[in-house]
Parts: structure tokens; sequence; C-alpha cells
């Protein structure tokens, strides 16, 4: 493609603002045009083409579509414009349930000539990657147990968030955050045979949940667990992986807000039979990350995929679609009040 990919968005709130940047930033894209109907004087700013329906976007001349909208309306945007033959980059989570994800799944099956990759930007950060690659490289051993925490503290106001509204969202703290957790866990084994989870209206007056744990098993045996949670008061992300020779964790995360803390990668290394003192306590190593490079990383993967006419590797639709088997599970079974009772904004 000699010329430049011409990119649109739909939604302009906090991910259409960093999309936006990363257009801009991408030597091969241009940003052709926004629709926002709530942020149009913001929109103006820009000095783009500003629309009032994301059909007529998806119609004018743009080659593929960033979708930022709230989980609800992914489905038929992304599906209206790969029917269309346009490429989209999808936000996750990617709809509010499976079915949602499904739909999508088949269009770009019925499209072959078009680009779908979705928003699993936790992959791209420094801290996860290094522990992949040294994981990848076989001296820690084989993988045997995960243990994530992911969890943020929902403000006085978290009651009126459209995140909490099912009928928006599709569901609670799971879906919205731990969603990139689970992802991470297939990142590092791969598919889980076994799924067991609760989920939890613990404190907030809303109708999802605001705690969920979650366990997993591979074919292999390995396990895995997560808590996500809107209860933690204190951001936090921890991932902590286990192997047969050492372990690596992944804690803090680079966010706008610093909210997580510094992202720190700490590798253990499982003491040698003569070191019985370390037994327990071994010698670790620690690096700090200042640098998230994971929204450029997407963008850039979205341009190449498109420009050179090869597949998506990174954020696929198989990882969106496994991903959400895993959630559509846990969805199935009930969720428990705390006490039987809400405790009231």
């Amino acid at each position: 493609m000699d010329q430049k990919i011409k990119v649109g968005i739909i939604g302009y709130g906090y991910m259409g603002q960093i999309r936006a940047r990363n257009i801009n930033d991408h030597p091969e894209l241009v940003l052709a045009g926004i629709c926002d109907p709530y942020r149009e004087a913001d929109i103006v700013k820009l000095n783009v083409p500003v629309f009032q329906k994301w059909e007529d976007l998806i119609a004018s001349e743009i080659d593929a579509v960033i979708v930022c909208t709230p989980n609800f309306a992914i489905p038929d945007i992304a599906v209206h414009a790969m029917n269309r033959g346009k490429h989209v980059f999808c936000e996750k989570p990617p709809g509010c349930n499976y079915d949602d994800i499904k739909r999508i799944c088949d269009a770009e099956s019925n499209n072959p000539g078009v680009k779908l990759i979705f928003g699993f930007n936790h992959r791209h950060h420094p801290g996860i990657t290094d522990a992949k690659a040294i994981i990848d490289s076989g001296s820690l051993g084989q993988v045997i147990s995960l243990r994530g925490v992911y969890g943020k503290g929902g403000g006085y106001d978290y009651h009126t968030s459209w995140r909490n509204d099912i009928a928006i969202s599709g569901g609670g703290i799971l879906l919205d955050q731990g969603i990139h957790m689970l992802d991470l866990f297939r990142y590092f084994v791969g598919d889980f045979v076994e799924i067991k989870g609760m989920r939890g209206i613990t404190l907030f007056d809303v109708d999802v949940e605001d705690n969920a744990v979650v366990i997993l098993r591979t074919a292999k045996g390995q396990l895995a667990q997560l808590h996500s949670s809107a209860t933690s008061w204190k951001h936090t992300f921890r991932l902590e992986i286990g192997c047969e020779k050492g372990y690596a964790a992944i804690s803090g995360l680079l966010s706008k807000t610093g909210s997580y803390g510094r992202e720190t990668l700490v590798i253990g290394r499982r003491p040698s039979p003569d070191e019985r003192m370390a037994v327990g306590n071994p010698r670790e190593e620690t690096v700090y990350y200042d640098h998230d490079p994971s929204w450029d990383i997407e963008i850039a993967h979205f341009a190449e995929c498109i420009m050179r006419k090869l597949p998506i590797t990174k954020g696929t639709s198989t990882d969106a679609l496994k991903v959400m088997e895993i959630i559509d599970e846990v969805y199935q079974l009930p969720i428990v009040h705390m006490d039987n009772k809400i405790v009231k904004k």
C-alpha cells in the first residue's frame, strides 16, 4: 500500500483519545474522521471530519475503523464495517457476551480480505513481554501455576457508570477488567479445559458483580487463579507465574494516573540443593519500567498487517473468543449478594 491508511474512530472517550494519538504518531496512518455526538466540541479542535452517525463514517473513504464504544454497540459496528470491506480494531471486551464475539468472528470469516484485531494491550506491557521471553527461553522450566489479582477502588459514584449497567456492558468487573488477566493467563499457558468461578455483589448497588474469583486448569494440569475486584481501594495489578525452576512476578502497571504503581518484574530462581540457607528466600532479580509502549505496538501491528497483507497474530479473534468462553461459563452461574442484601449507595 503506497498511500497512508485512512482510519476513523467511533467513540472519542478515554480510549478514543489514546487511539487518535497512536494514529497521529504512526507514519503510515492518518486520522480521517471521528464519530462521537457527545464530544463534538473536542473533535472539532483536531481539524478532522466529524460524523454524526457511525454508519456515515464507515461509508466514507476510510480504510479502517477503531471501535471505542461501550460494549453493547461493538458487534453491530464491527460486523457492519467488515461487511463493507473496512479493517476493524475493536477495544475490549468484544461485546457483552459470547454470542456477540461469535457474530464478529463469523463476519470476519465471511470477509477474508479484512483485518480484525482486539485491544488486549496488556500483552505488550514491558513487564509481561520480558517475563514471556524469559519463560519461553526455558530457563525457569515449565509453567506450573498462575495467580492474578486485578482490582480497583470503585468510587462513590460507581453505581452510575455505564460499565455497571448490564444492558450496556453485559457484565461487571470480570468482563471489564478481569478479562485482561484471563487473556494473559492464556498468553502464558494456552487454553483451559476446566473452569470454575464465583461472582458476588459485595458492596455496590449494581446489577453486576463487583468481585469475582475464577479457577482454571489446562489439559497439562497447570492451575490458574484470578481475583477480579472493584473493592480493592488500592488499585492493584499482580501476576505471579510459578515454574519448575523459579518464578516471575509482575506487579504495578504503567497507566495514565500511576495509581497501580511502578511496573516491576521480579525473577526468582529455585535454590540449588547446596543452597540450604536460601530455601524459601531465594535470590531475586528486579527490573523497573517507566514507559508503556503497548498502545503503539498494537497499532503498529494492525498497520503492518494491513499494509503487507499479513495475518493478525496478536489480539486475534481467536484470543477474544477463547477468553469470552471463560467469562461466559462463569456468567452461567448465579451471582450472590453479600448477606443476601446490597449495601445502598
